[in-house]
């Protein structure tokens, strides 16, 4: 490859996570912004704005109650936004800064369910499960209407699209439309023709026709004057959206003729354009490979020229309006994701097996996705040529599949196999060259595939579609079912882990048997072979991680650690770590030498399923059942740098600290000292200060100065040096000076004053009573000195020499 190797001649310490990508939709409405740019949708308590040119959510509108958005709606004119919660209150947001400008009451006695702005931007309609229709003055902050009568739930609720007509209509449970006047405060009419629940309104451009969908397989066209329905159209699936195209020819939608079409969306997963006039289907769009997805939503943005949908498993697609030509795709959830791959010779993709028959592949740099369709049931594993432009996937449909991404990072399937009679759950690549693949399944057995010389060559994809993949050798490996295959880097190896708790050893190409892996206590969910030396790593549901020697099949080092099933294993470091993730949702760094575990990453809150490392070894991926995939950068280098120039940066300030010390320029020195937060270099400084002639004035003078932020840091360290009888007398001197010169309520303002007073307090009440205690001593001993002095005599009268 030619390419240097991160981390060659030294041991990883760390990774750090570099991105997440993250579920940003898990169901509900979805809206774009009238320009196109912007595409707003619920994900639990929140509304995520994403940027539609790049896919990264732009910002995440929650509201303080943190409960789930039941509805949202954003204003014609893109200014306001407007969530309500399951709290029953409603938010009024400036949406591009982030902030709610105004809070209320929904006054609703259940979740509102549904909401929607008038053209003017002025008054908002909300329904709710309560049964009621109330209309709000944004502008003015106040509610005008209360309508009442509708059983149920309202679900749908839509203003006229004249403002001066000043009319609302609502749909509820009972699968009627009702017309509320809002200038007479009345229902003028309750529309029947559907039998199941209507799921949208839309209107013609002048005003006149309304047009109803349901899940009746029918859409109804309203006269909105008379109220009555002219036309029913069946249209054989049960319909989640129905959109009113402009009155204009769209050849790309089969639109040639003059009169109103519309376009639905529901169950079978395809967007249809109708003519009201003939009630026939004039377009269908050309139907992907895979299952069917039921589609949940659809709307049409005209100024934008995009038409939104929204399939079942959360996929949203952004087509051309007047082509149904695919321009965008988002993955708004992924649910359970099952295995991750890096693509693409400089890693710049990753591919993304989740709960689901389709994969998703996504641009790292700028998080645009693209859905993949080619298996019929879920996705169980995947993996990578050498080279990085072809990867294969292995499902429950017990089908496997190779695609390849051209230079432009568009992927498409190139071949496909079939021949297990049982899901396929692992599959591994040929190291050296794109020669052969193998996969495992349920069946337990392992089928060897010749990589067809078709595939090798540099077009998009083959013609006439997929190559058609013949197994070359089917071996019976275990006697349950096969989680984990791997091949060597010599190719001429295979090693597979099974149910049956046993790893065992093969010849390629023709798979036999050179011997068994045996030890672990549970079944085996990954083997993996060491770059460099003739080892086999096996990770197990016992909890375990063992390393085997190929040459007499036994176990060299067992890394225990992680507190459920190890699933996956992966080197790095050119063979002298590993990485493993387990159930746990815990992902370990371990150097095999000394078997410690160097690095416990805990980002995940699931199974982590899906493992594997970069190239270059400076990056791993990891996915997990909480739907997160991790990005984490290798930060062992950086870390060490910052830990480096930390302790150079210290030497040179203990230096500094030295030279005023010994110059006295105390402030500077306690200043510095506290600056290095260490209490025990602080107190140096203190009882430096202290052994000074002057103590008493310069400690004063000197703590006095200080800013407020480092008083409080002086405060904090006092509680540790009031616990220690040899350092109490030092603390209880700042203390003494810091309660004689600073007000109380000051001190009251320090951040944790309460807890340092009740951390000080007890202390200092033992050193009290030590005190009192040495002080009654003395006295005791004054006392006893006093009465133990002999009583003085009188001095004997001296004799005169002139007496003798």
């Amino acid at each position: 490859m030619g390419e240097p190797v991160a981390g060659v001649g030294r041991f990883k310490a760390n990774y750090a996570v570099e991105r997440k990508i993250e579920p940003f939709y898990k169901g509900g409405k979805v809206q774009l912004d009238q320009t196109g740019q912007h595409l707003f949708c619920i994900c639990g308590t929140k509304v995520n704005i994403l940027d539609v040119a790049s896919g990264a959510v732009l910002r995440s509108l929650e509201q303080e109650d943190q409960e789930d958005i039941t509805a949202f709606d954003l204003s014609p004119d893109n200014e306001v936004l407007v969530t309500a919660s399951r709290a029953l209150l409603l938010a009024q947001w400036a949406w591009r800064e982030g902030n709610i400008t105004r809070l209320w009451k929904a006054i609703h006695t259940a979740p509102v369910a549904t909401m929607v702005f008038d053209p003017t931007s002025t008054l908002l309609a909300t329904g709710g499960c309560d049964g009621a229709v109330r209309v709000w003055d944004i502008v003015r902050h106040y509610g005008t209407h209360h309508f009442r009568g509708s059983p149920g739930v309202v679900h749908l609720v839509a203003f006229h699209p004249d403002p001066a007509r000043l009319l609302l209509f609502s749909s509820a449970a009972d699968a009627t439309i009702r017309a509320w006047s809002l200038q007479d405060q009345s229902c003028l009419a309750v529309m029947t023709a559907h039998y199941s629940a209507v799921t949208s309104l839309t209107f013609s451009a002048d005003g006149h026709t309304m047009l109803s969908s349901g899940r009746d397989k029918i859409c109804v066209v309203w006269d909105v004057r008379s109220h009555q329905a002219t036309r029913t159209v069946p249209v054989f699936e049960s319909v989640e959206a129905a959109v009113l195209l402009p009155e204009e020819p769209a050849p790309g939608l089969g639109v040639k003729s003059e009169g109103l079409h519309f376009l639905t969306a529901g169950d079978q997963g395809l967007l249809r354009v109708w003519e009201v006039a003939s009630g026939q289907c004039v377009c269908t769009q050309r139907r992907l490979p895979g299952p069917r997805q039921e589609l949940t939503h659809c709307a049409l943005a005209h100024r934008a020229g995009l038409l939104l949908t929204v399939t079942a498993d959360h996929n949203l697609l952004l087509y051309d309006a007047c082509s149904l030509r695919l321009q965008k795709q988002f993955a708004g959830y992924s649910e359970e994701v099952l295995d991750v791959r890096f693509l693409g010779p400089k890693d710049s993709h990753i591919v993304v097996a989740s709960n689901s028959p389709s994969l998703k592949v996504f641009e790292l740099q700028t998080t645009a996705c693209q859905i993949l369709h080619g298996h019929t049931d879920i996705v169980l594993a995947l993996d990578v040529f050498r080279k990085g432009w072809l990867f294969a996937s292995c499902a429950k449909d017990q089908s496997i599949c190779i695609w390849r991404m051209n230079k432009a990072g568009k992927v498409a399937c190139v071949a496909q196999g079939s021949g297990h009679t049982r899901s396929v759950g692992t599959i591994c690549c040929s190291r050296l060259k794109e020669t052969f693949l193998v996969t495992g399944s349920q069946d337990c057995t392992v089928k060897v595939w010749p990589v067809p010389e078709a595939l090798l060559s540099k077009g998009t994809a083959p013609d006439g579609g997929p190559v058609l993949l013949q197994a070359q050798a089917t071996q019976r490996c275990h006697d349950k079912d096969i989680n984990s295959v791997a091949v060597a880097p010599n190719d001429k190896l295979l090693a597979t882990g099974s149910q049956d708790r046993t790893a065992k050893l093969w010849a390629l190409p023709q798979c036999q048997l050179l011997g068994v892996f045996s030890g672990h206590r549970r079944g085996l969910w990954c083997v993996q072979f060491s770059p460099t030396d003739q080892v086999l790593a096996t990770a197990s549901a016992d909890g375990t991680v063992k390393l085997w020697a190929l040459q007499d099949f036994s176990c060299l080092k067992t890394f225990e650690g992680h507190d459920a099933s190890v699933l996956k294993v992966a080197f790095v470091s050119r063979g002298t770590q590993l990485l493993s993730s387990g159930s746990d949702g815990l992902v370990k760094l371990w150097t095999i030498k000394n078997n410690e575990c160097v690095k416990t990453l805990d980002a995940h809150e699931d199974k982590v399923w899906g493992l594997h490392c970069s190239r270059l070894d400076d990056r791993a991926l990891t996915g997990a059942g909480d739907s997160c995939i991790i990005l984490w950068k290798d930060v062992t280098e950086v870390e060490q740098a910052e830990e480096q120039a930390k302790r150079e940066e210290e030497v040179v300030k203990q230096q500094e600290l030295d030279n005023l010390l010994h110059e006295k320029r105390y402030l500077r020195a306690l200043g510095l000292a506290i600056s290095l937060d260490r209490p025990h270099t602080v107190l140096t400084v203190i009882q430096a200060i202290r052994r000074d002639p002057e103590a008493c004035e310069k400690l004063g003078a000197t703590v006095l100065q200080l800013r407020r932020d480092q008083k409080e840091a002086l405060l904090r360290f006092c509680v540790t040096w009031n616990t220690n009888s040899r350092h109490c007398h030092d603390a209880q001197d700042v203390l003494g000076l810091l309660l004689r010169h600073e007000a109380p309520e000051e001190l009251l303002a320090y951040p944790g004053m309460q807890a340092s007073l009740e951390a000080l307090l007890p202390y200092t009440e033992r050193h009290f009573q030590r005190l009192s205690r040495t002080l009654q001593a003395a006295t005791f001993l004054d006392f006893l000195w006093h009465n133990m002095k002999l009583p003085t005599f009188p001095a004997a009268p001296s004799v005169a020499p002139s007496a003798l």
